[in-house]
C-alpha cells in the first residue's frame, strides 16, 4: 500500500514538471502596442528621430562672471525683448570700485592743472631769461637752470596725461565689470527655462543652464538620421512628422539645411534596440503649428524622403 502511494506522487510529481515545462515554453501572445506606430508617408522612406526647437536654436544665458544673484527679473513663459535685464548680480563691490576710479581720476585731473600752471610758470621765466640775454644780465648757471626746469615742466606735465590716461582706462575697466553683472537677452524671444534664483552664486561652469531663451513664435525640427542612411538624404528632401500619440496628423516639413558635421547621437528614445555610440546626421525642417499643442523639446518620428 505504502509503495503504491509513493509511486503514485511521483509519478503526479514528473506529470506537473512536465506540464509546468510545457507551459512556460509556450508563446506568449502579442501585447498590444500604447499607441500605434507611424506609417511610413513614402514609398521609400528614412527614418529619424527630431527633436522640437525655437527657431535658430535655443540660446543658453549664463552670468559672464562669478557671483552673487541679487535679482532674476523674469519667469518662465515670458516673452522678452533684446536688451531686456535677465540677471543682476550683486554689483556692491562693483560699485565702490568704480568710485574708487573716479575719484582718483579726478585728483589726477586737479595735478595736471597743477602741472600745466606749473608749465606757464616756468615758460614766462624762461621768456624774460630770453629778452635779457643780449645785455648779458643773466648768466649762464642761472640761464641753465631755469631751461632745465622748463624741460622738467614739460615732462612732469607729459607725466600727469599719461596717468590720466591709465586712470580712465582702469576706470572704464571698472565700469564694464560693472556692466558685466548685469546680464540682457541677446534678441527677442521667450523665456522657456529658469534655473537660478534670487540668493544663489552663480559659476562660471554650471550643472544647469540657468537661463534657456527661444524664440517660440516660429518652431523647427531637429532630425537625426542614422550615419547608415545619411548617404540617402538630398536636399530640399521632402519629410513628414509625426508628434507621438498622435499617429493620424502627420505634419509637412520644410527643408532648411543640412548640418555638415556627423555627430554623437545625444538625445536617446530609451529602445532597447538603440546604441549609444550611433552617429547622426542632422537635418533641419521649419513647420507650422498644428491645431494640437507642440512644445520646445518635444521628439517627433521623423520620415525622409529617400532616394
Amino acid at each position: 500500500m505504502f509503495r503504491t502511494l509513493s509511486f503514485l506522487l511521483a509519478f503526479l510529481g514528473i506529470a506537473f514538471a512536465v506540464q509546468l515545462v510545457l507551459r512556460q515554453k509556450a508563446p506568449l501572445p502579442t501585447s498590444a502596442p500604447l499607441a500605434e506606430p507611424a506609417s511610413a508617408p513614402y514609398p521609400h522612406s528614412i527614418g529619424a528621430r527630431g527633436i522640437v526647437e525655437s527657431v535658430n536654436e535655443n540660446v543658453r544665458i549664463s552670468p559672464a562672471v562669478p557671483g552673487l544673484v541679487a535679482k532674476i527679473p523674469v519667469r518662465v513663459g515670458q516673452e522678452v525683448r533684446a536688451g531686456e535685464v535677465l540677471i543682476e548680480q550683486d554689483s556692491r563691490d562693483a560699485s565702490a570700485l568704480v568710485e574708487v576710479q573716479r575719484a582718483n581720476l579726478e585728483s589726477l585731473k586737479a595735478s595736471l592743472r597743477e602741472a600745466e600752471v606749473a608749465l606757464a610758470d616756468r615758460q614766462d621765466q624762461w621768456g624774460r631769461i630770453e629778452q635779457l640775454r643780449e645785455s648779458k644780465v643773466v648768466s649762464v648757471d642761472e640761464k641753465q637752470r631755469t631751461l632745465f626746469a622748463l624741460e622738467a615742466a614739460k615732462s612732469r606735465l607729459e607725466s600727469r596725461k599719461a596717468e590720466i590716461a591709465a586712470a580712465q582706462a582702469l576706470l572704464n575697466k571698472a565700469e564694464v565689470q560693472r556692466e558685466l553683472l548685469v546680464v540682457r537677452a541677446p534678441r527677442d524671444g521667450t523665456i522657456l527655462q529658469v534655473n537660478l534664483r534670487a540668493g544663489e552664486f552663480a559659476s562660471l561652469n554650471p550643472a544647469e543652464t540657468p537661463i534657456l531663451l527661444g524664440y517660440t513664435r516660429q518652431l523647427q525640427l531637429r532630425a537625426d538620421v542614422d550615419e547608415d542612411n545619411a548617404f540617402e538624404v538630398r536636399p530640399q528632401c521632402e519629410a513628414t512628422a509625426f508628434i507621438k500619440g498622435k499617429r493620424d496628423q502627420p505634419i509637412p516639413l520644410r527643408f532648411v539645411r543640412i548640418e555638415p558635421y556627423i555627430l554623437p547621437k545625444r538625445s536617446l528614445s530609451g529602445e532597447s534596440s538603440e546604441r549609444v555610440d550611433t552617429r547622426v546626421l542632422q537635418v533641419i525642417f521649419l513647420f507650422d503649428r498644428p491645431e494640437v499643442p507642440v512644445y520646445v523639446g518635444q521628439q517627433m518620428d521623423v520620415f525622409l524622403k529617400g532616394l
